[in-house]
């Protein structure tokens, strides 16, 4: 356990920056909690650092104490209408990386025009849950690969599932597929917490401009339709022109935005 004090003004006692746990620090004074930090390795290796304080001093002071600690990089995720966040960040020594939209997506296929839309000729969709698992992460890995080889993971949505290290399919009936006879050739992924989130839409580079992609999402809303929900939810790159293009191009509209710092 590691414990430095310093003085916050908040009470006539000094506040101290504990760390509680392995990459987790505490803020205390007079044994109240003020602030908390903490570090976590992304699935791709990124280590992303947080920190919720009541004050601007115990936030400085936390990062100041957690910086020391971590090893650089360092990437963090805020809300871009959150400026108090934001300002932290950037008064630490982060800097804006990269921004991504937030959308809502109708799941209405008389809305999203997507009513008609079929697979191309030889490609089937397999629904969620009924995808074999050993060709399922086939696709998800050579698209990985592509992707790797390309513009890189980390241009990647900035939520990331989570699971066990080298494991990217944590969840397989979470997935449907674009099938052709002999293989996958493309996913989509939609978790429902509080409300349904498309998480990954990606087809196989060989195979992209044949309707693959909107296929798979007149699918998956088609779906999220029939099931009572009347919006999704999905987060695009500003750069991706073209998936922003193909959300846009289905009724979906940008709510908020999201930014990743880096250190």
């Amino acid at each position: 356990m590691n414990t430095k004090p310093f003085t916050s003004g908040l009470s006539e006692n000094a506040v101290m920056i504990t760390r509680v746990a392995d990459r987790q620090w505490h803020a205390l004074d007079d044994d109240l909690v003020v602030g908390r930090g903490h570090a976590a390795h992304r699935p791709d290796g990124r280590l992303f650092v947080s920190i919720d304080a009541w004050h601007d001093a115990t936030f400085d002071r936390l990062a100041e104490v957690m910086l020391a600690e971590l090893p650089a990089p360092l990437y963090t995720v805020v809300d871009e209408a959150d400026v108090e966040l934001t300002a932290g960040w950037l008064r630490a020594g982060f800097t804006i990386r990269r921004r991504e939209w937030e959308y809502d997506v109708p799941t209405d296929p008389r809305v999203t025009g997507l009513e008609a839309v079929l697979p191309p000729s030889g490609v089937t969709i397999v629904p969620a849950g009924q995808a074999d698992e050993s060709r399922l992460r086939a696709v998800d890995r050579a698209i990985r690969d592509e992707v790797a080889a390309t513009a890189g993971w980390q241009s990647m949505p900035t939520e990331v599932v989570r699971g066990p290290e080298g494991d990217t399919i944590v969840d397989p009936s979470k997935y449907a597929v674009a099938a052709a006879p002999d293989r996958y050739l493309g996913l989509i992924r939609v978790v429902t917490v509080i409300r349904p989130r498309i998480g990954l839409v990606a087809v196989r580079a060989g195979e992209q401009r044949r309707g693959i992609a909107r296929a798979l999402l007149a699918h998956a809303l088609g779906t999220l339709h029939r099931s009572g929900s009347a919006v999704a939810w999905a987060e695009v790159h500003e750069s991706n022109q073209a998936a922003s293009a193909l959300f846009e191009g289905i009724g979906a509209r940008p709510t908020s935005s999201n930014l990743e710092l880096v250190r």
